[in-house]
């Protein structure tokens, strides 16, 4: 490849910002469905690709916005359900975003872990009733990772597709 061939150039950074959007599902401040959207977008505007491009484009369009609202809206019907106030969830994600820089890597999980534990105690003054809520407070947001993740990789193929059929 030569860094004179800008569609090889596109595609590379394109191939760049989708598998930085899949790391971003678990690495915060990583915008993982709009970074793998921006790699389809530069990729169907400068990548020289076909008319189909933005049949591809469109179709990365429709699956992030559908993967990020279904992220939000599956696992919160489920706490809802259960009944555990999205108080105990800011809680947990600010503790793992603090976790997250004062332990590398582990800090994360431990931190929202921990907040959503000790909000959960606090607001219902016993350790065993706060445990189950801090359990499906952890299988929701395991199932909003699962789901941008999936979404994410769903762009991925249509781009790779995009990449050798368009």
């Amino acid at each position: 490849m030569s860094l004179t061939d800008s569609q090889a150039v596109v595609s590379v950074v394109a191939a760049l910002a989708i598998i930085a959007g899949l790391a971003g599902v678990v690495v915060p401040g990583l915008p993982a469905l709009p970074l793998c959207w921006g790699g389809v977008l530069v990729w169907a505007l400068f990548g020289g690709a076909g008319p189909g491009r933005w049949a591809v484009l469109a179709a990365a369009t429709v699956i992030a916005a559908g993967g990020t609202v279904l992220k939000y809206l599956w696992p919160g019907r489920n706490l809802k359900r259960t009944g555990v106030p999205t108080s105990s969830l800011l809680v947990g994600g600010l503790l793992g975003v603090v976790g997250f820089f004062v332990i590398p890597v582990v800090g994360l999980p431990i931190g929202f872990v921990g907040g959503i534990f000790g909000a959960e105690r606090l607001r219902l003054g016993d350790t065993r009733l706060a445990w189950p809520a801090t359990v499906q407070a952890l299988k929701a947001a395991g199932l909003s990772m699962l789901l941008e993740f999936m979404a994410g990789l769903m762009i991925a193929a249509l781009w790779v597709a995009g990449l050798l059929f368009v």
